[in-house]
């Protein structure tokens, strides 16, 4: 049985294979008994992502650039700034677009891809059948350490939005509303990417991660999970608190490595688009870029 991580590109109409970046070593991390010993004692504690971090952040890592970009074959046209402006990879790693490489959906009544990436839509959260693999529940008590939040959203609809090294990596707002505070959930750096959560889908409230609330007009406080990963050092915001946010309005931008924004949506407020629910019933994800349309907004 293949192995490979496939997703489904609406642009191409086909299912595609994910060029995953360290993918022999992954597998070695989380499918090999000796991988698993070497994860539990260095990969997950985020000492290491910080190391590897800081090595991303020198001068000399400039020379990544070039060959990164003709490997997975990125568009230079989007980018903001020329490849030979960044003074290391962790500054071309977190790179600005052009505001014409992702045009933002200007219809109010539909919520917008958070985040370039491939993602994973669930309507009723009380009712998952896949995310990633059978057999696996969501622990929305742990996502949030808050029992009260958990009740509040146990029958809420939820998008999961995976990050690939390869990606975009600034995360930007849903929908406009007003911005709480964000809070940080301390843990671990593990590796957001399926060949992690196929084992482990614990890895999601086990991680790092920063939570705030969005407070919508028409549907209430929607829930936003940054999730840290290996090799992720720190996230970064440039949104302000307690200030009005306008839907793609940039939140904030993950270092070097992949990551996960979760958006988790009020009981029965949003419907998502036909062929991101398709493909996530059958557990396969959908590729989107930030700022597409993704679901409507049923009270609006």
């Amino acid at each position: 049985m293949s192995t490979d991580i496939r997703f489904w590109n609406p642009t191409t109409s086909r299912l595609e294979k994910e060029l995953v970046y360290g993918e022999k070593w992954l597998r070695f991390s989380y499918e090999n008994c000796l991988g698993k010993i070497g994860l539990w004692a260095m990969v997950k504690r985020t000492w290491f992502s910080k190391w590897y971090g800081k090595r991303m952040s020198q001068p000399w890592s400039q020379s990544k650039i070039k060959p990164f970009i003709e490997k997975y074959k990125l568009d230079q046209e989007e980018f903001l700034d020329a490849p030979s402006s960044f003074r290391s990879f962790n500054e071309f790693f977190y790179r600005k677009l052009t505001t014409k490489a992702r045009p933002i959906n200007e219809d109010e009544s539909y919520a917008v891809f958070p985040a370039d990436g491939r993602h994973l839509a669930i309507p009723n959260l009380s009712k998952v059948r896949h995310i990633y693999a059978k057999g696996q529940s969501f622990d929305l008590e742990k996502l949030f350490q808050s029992n009260e939040l958990a009740r509040h959203y146990k029958e809420g609809s939820m998008l999961i939005s995976r990050l690939c090294p390869v990606d975009y990596h600034r995360f930007h707002f849903a929908l406009s509303g007003k911005l709480g505070k964000t809070n940080r959930i301390n843990g671990n750096l593990l590796s957001v990417s399926p060949i992690a959560l196929r084992k482990r889908l614990s890895i999601f409230w086990e991680n790092k991660r920063y939570l705030s609330l969005l407070e919508h007009t028409s549907i209430g406080e929607v829930a936003q999970i940054l999730v840290g990963a290996t090799c992720v050092g720190s996230v970064h915001l440039t949104a302000s608190e307690d200030t009005s946010v306008q839907k793609g309005q940039e939140y904030g931008y993950f270092s070097f490595g992949g990551s996960c924004v979760i958006t988790i949506f009020p009981p029965h407020s949003v419907a998502f688009d036909r062929h991101l629910l398709e493909w996530s019933e059958k557990g396969v994800e959908t590729y989107g870029q930030m700022g597409e349309r993704m679901a409507k907004i049923l009270s609006f």
